[in-house]
């Protein structure tokens, strides 16, 4: 009786569903069509010159134990692979490739393979003209952007939180995709390096890609530019964790959206992680495809604000700490209530001041340290904040910083604090009852009378007008 191609292509399908992975079977056998079964040759038709060189590459073993098992063992396999169009080829083709002659020592066929295990997993890269070359995955990932590294607070307790979530558990959280957002310099990057590192440490097997959103555009670009914009798709569906760093960078660019969105389902719908970064909440992102917008709210949006004061001092001595460096307390605390926006800019700062230390063999004092931030934050237009103006204040009648806080009625204690909320109200643009809350939990009404007080001493106190005099220069410096 004779066999048709469908037939053993079939047979051959039912062989290897049993020994791979479900998803796997879907992504690369699927979409396989047998063509023609002559001779003990059966001809399979793929979709892609990327296609065929991924079969050759992973399940070119199980692929030949498979035909051997149905057509025997002079049976062989051949690929007509539908090439992309060329300058010379207007419209698609097809070529005709028998199977490797790589002699693989893999398991029998009925002995389970895993696809997965071990890190020597390798994907072309869909970018590399001419030809398509093979090179292993580089998740582009910094070793340093740690969780381990990455200090906690308030301000970045939930996406923290859901980022450690989604690297233990990837892709089967309800945080997919993960969007991180905040303005710049506050840690979006070292979050989401910090779960692919993660993911890598838990799943060695699985395939961990950082990308920036310009990178990706660049890629498509040149993609287009080779007609090879299937392998560009292929290559991001295979990711298993897929990190995209300010996604605001799609705004405008039509068509990479719409690349970006068929990625995006095929990812989502294959249970693969996607983290996503940006600038602002997806609401307010403009110039994105609300049918992309809308995926990116799926999961969840969680948000870095400011560090307080402690988690900046915490900044400041974990990085001193991982670079084997000691630095004195006050001026680790002079940096951290000079710098409270920008953890990128507080990092800078603390260089400029080893560096200067180093380079000109000066000990790290708070002069020092003053001399170099003066210039640091001017440069980068600092706005005084309040937690700033109480530590000058403090310092300067060296009263401990917490009672400015406290509920005591001590003369120079209240003095301290209604100075403090006179400077806040002519140096910060923060309201009455913002400036109340942070100085010992007062309303708006004692704020008033603090700043009336302190006008009606000037007026009538010499050695009090010196005092703020004095002051208002400190906190302007």
């Amino acid at each position: 009786m004779k066999r048709n191609a469908n037939e053993v292509w079939e047979n051959c399908l039912n062989i290897i569903k049993d020994n791979i992975h479900f998803q796997s079977y879907k992504t690369w056998f699927v979409p396989i069509k047998p063509l023609k079964l002559e001779n003990d040759v059966l001809t399979i038709q793929v979709p892609s010159q990327f296609f065929y060189e991924w079969l050759e590459e992973h399940y070119i073993g199980l692929l030949k134990k498979t035909i051997k098992k149905e057509l025997g063992p002079e049976g062989r396999l051949e690929y007509s692979i539908i090439m992309e169009h060329t300058y010379n080829n207007p419209s698609p083709f097809s070529i005709k490739v028998p199977t490797s002659s790589v002699n693989t020592e893999n398991p029998e066929v009925n002995m389970p393979i895993d696809l997965n295990r071990g890190t020597s997993k390798e994907i072309p890269n869909p970018f590399v003209i001419p030809g398509l070359k093979k090179i292993k995955v580089n998740s582009q990932l910094v070793e340093s952007y740690s969780f381990e590294n990455f200090v906690e607070g308030d301000c970045n307790r939930l996406a923290r939180s859901a980022g450690f979530a989604v690297s233990e558990n990837p892709g089967k959280t309800a945080f997919n995709p993960l969007f991180i957002y905040s303005n710049v310099g506050l840690g979006k990057t070292h979050l989401a390096h910090a779960i692919g590192l993660q993911v890598k440490n838990n799943f060695p097997e699985k395939t961990v890609l950082y990308v920036s959103t310009e990178q990706f555009i660049a890629q498509f670009i040149e993609s287009v530019r080779n007609n090879n914009q299937n392998d560009f798709v292929h290559f991001y569906q295979m990711i298993d964790v897929l990190i995209v760093d300010d996604i605001q960078f799609l705004s405008g660019k039509e068509k990479t959206q719409d690349v970006f969105f068929h990625v995006f389902n095929q990812l989502h719908q294959n249970l693969k992680q996607v983290v996503l970064t940006a600038d602002k909440p997806p609401v307010e992102i403009k110039g994105i495809e609300p049918r992309l917008l809308s995926r990116f709210k799926w999961g969840l949006a969680a948000d870095l604000q400011p560090p307080a004061l402690e988690t900046r001092i915490a900044i400041l001595q974990k990085r001193l700490y991982n670079d084997g460096i000691e630095m004195p307390a006050n001026v680790i605390e002079y940096l951290a209530y000079s710098i409270n926006t920008n953890i990128r800019e507080l990092e800078g700062a603390l260089i400029s001041i080893l560096a200067q230390s180093s380079l000109n063999k000066k000990a790290i004092t708070i002069e020092l340290a003053k001399q170099m931030i003066d210039k640091f934050v001017k440069s980068t237009s600092r706005e005084v904040s309040i937690d700033y103006i109480q530590k000058i204040v403090c310092d300067y009648f060296n009263l401990p910083l917490d009672v400015i806080n406290s509920k005591t009625r001590k003369r120079e204690i209240v003095q301290a604090r209604q100075l403090s909320m006179y400077f806040a109200k002519k140096h910060t643009k923060a309201s009455l009852a913002n400036i109340g809350t942070h100085c010992g939990k007062k309303d708006h009404a004692t704020v008033l009378h603090a700043c009336r007080t302190v006008n009606n001493l000037i007026d009538t106190d010499k050695q009090f007008r010196i005092y703020v005099e004095e002051l208002d220069k400190k906190i302007k410096m």
